[in-house]
């Protein structure tokens, strides 16, 4: 049933109020390193793997591992769970390319409707999030970004393209509904602050043209952190913020505790989520978290203060009735409620152990690997230029990017691409199918979490329902999945 926003809350067709909570499903249509265990971004490391593989080789192992990493059982695996969205990254590159600017790639579409489908079957709603936009919205590598430029705001021509590209998303699923809405921009990081709310206007203009009806989810600026940049609050549109926990990250200490010199407890937890939904509180807007979720370590007690995270801020959003999206389904281990198996992990499982010592990933680095190779240009730097203060994050994070995840991630690609060098058909076929849901290692604790948390809330909003006797009709269609992860 198609979603709308009344005020504070999504409701469906019927006027029932929906609450989206569920997964991002990173590193499928939009790949990071971190995820499936490459280095660098996803073009750079395409492009390495068809110099080793030749095209039509690389192409029967992309199009598998896209095919494997989300079928009917994973659909299923999640609506068991009690998950009722997944919000679907994409790379623009599916459905245009450089070389042919505004030209639609129909077969870009075929995974994405194919997820979609398998999705609806099992009452599960997907949001179309364009995480990778031509130029790059943002300064690394989940945007494609082989540079820290994020190019888009300073060309009109990457921007005409998204609109172009947005149109043709609206016009495909203006009908579907179970599409809940479009997430047009994944973290936008304009330096200047002046370029992405002017260009939001135009974009929400122009998919309103195509598509009145869908549900609009845009992100602030700054890493959908910043809501200054709204001239106004639309008409159906919820306004995302993305809430890690700063002692989640890979550098997080201990819960509760100090991290960097900041004390983190649930009381901590709560005043960053407060501050950053101060904007959608004020205009009496939905909450939804778009991503968030703590990075795992494979160290049982700091993995047990991370569930801990974990559900206490689960036990927040559901005290202000905010919707989510845990970052993410699937991966090599390092966040995923399921991390790929055999063969994949024993071909690349030292190639991946080499990036974590390294620090290559910028999700995962503890910040501290290669410390004392790093330090001297470290210390250079504070000590030449104290007051360098670059956006988005400081001299020190900007540092690690262009040493540790661009320049020596860069030169990791070919040895990545290399691993493939020699493999058969079949051995391609089986690497990729790692990825299935049948290969995968589940990560129990997580999805005991996570079931607890949304069947408890799920039957909550059933027994709501039930006390009154006007909505015994919707309680029906709830149960027979017409009216699906219906919440109040």
């Amino acid at each position: 049933m198609t979603l709308s926003v009344a005020g504070s809350r999504l409701v469906d067709s019927a006027g029932t109020p929906v609450r989206l909570r569920g997964v991002g499903l990173g590193g499928w249509l939009n790949m990071e390193n971190f995820i499936t265990g490459y280095p660098a971004n996803e073009a750079t490391m395409r492009a390495a793997v068809r110099e080793v593989l030749g095209d039509d080789r690389a192409e029967l192992f992309f199009d598998r591992l896209l095919t494997s990493f989300f079928g009917a059982d994973d659909a299923s695996l999640l609506a068991g769970l009690g998950v009722n969205c997944v919000r679907i990254p994409i790379n623009y590159r599916h459905l245009e390319s450089d070389d042919r600017p505004f030209e639609i790639i129909e077969q870009g579409f075929r995974h994405l409707d194919r997820v979609i489908g398998l999705l609806a079957e099992c009452g599960i709603y997907s949001v179309i999030d364009l995480h990778a936009l031509p130029g790059a919205q943002n300064q690394h590598w989940h945007s494609d970004n082989p540079t820290h430029i994020a190019s888009f705001w300073q060309h009109r021509h990457f921007q005409d393209r998204v609109v172009h590209l947005w149109e043709a998303v609206a016009d495909r699923y203006r009908d579907n509904p179970w599409v809940a809405g479009y997430n047009p921009i994944n973290e936008p990081g304009d330096s200047s602050g002046q370029v992405v709310g002017p260009f939001y206007d135009r974009l929400v203009k122009a998919v309103r043209a195509v598509d009145p009806g869908h549900v609009l989810f845009l992100d602030g600026n700054t890493y959908s952190t910043d809501f200054s940049i709204f001239r106004e609050v639309y008409e159906n549109t919820v306004f995302v913020c993305h809430d890690y926990a700063l002692a989640g990250f890979a550098h997080g200490g201990p819960y509760p505790g100090h991290t960097r010199g900041e004390w983190v407890d649930r009381a901590q937890l709560e005043k960053s989520f407060e501050r950053r939904t101060v904007f959608q509180r004020e205009t009496g807007t939905p909450l939804w978290v778009g991503e968030f979720g703590p990075v795992y370590t494979g160290d049982a007690e700091i993995d047990r203060q991370r569930y801990q995270i974990l559900r206490d801020q689960l036990e927040i959003f559901d005290s202000y009735q905010a919707g989510w999206s845990l970052w993410t389904y699937k991966d090599v281990g390092l966040q995923g409620l399921v991390s790929a198996g055999e063969p994949y992990m024993s071909r690349f499982g030292d190639f991946i152990a080499k990036k974590g010592r390294l620090g290559a990933d910028r999700w995962g680095s503890t910040m501290e690997e290669s410390a004392s190779e790093l330090a001297p240009l470290h210390r250079l730097m504070e000590t030449e230029f104290p007051s360098w203060n670059p956006y988005p994050w400081g001299a020190r994070y900007q540092t690690d990017d262009l040493i540790r995840h661009i320049l020596i991630a860069q030169a990791l690609v070919p040895e990545y691409a290399e691993l493939l060098r020699g493999c058969s058909d079949e051995e391609l076929t089986a690497l990729a199918d790692s990825f299935a849901l049948t290969r995968c290692v589940r990560r129990q604790p997580l999805l005991d979490l996570l079931a607890e948390n949304l069947l408890a809330e799920n039957l909550l909003a059933e027994n709501l329902l039930a006390e009154n006797p006007l909505t015994e009709n919707l309680l029906a269609e709830n149960r027979q999945g017409d009216n699906p992860g219906g919440d109040v």
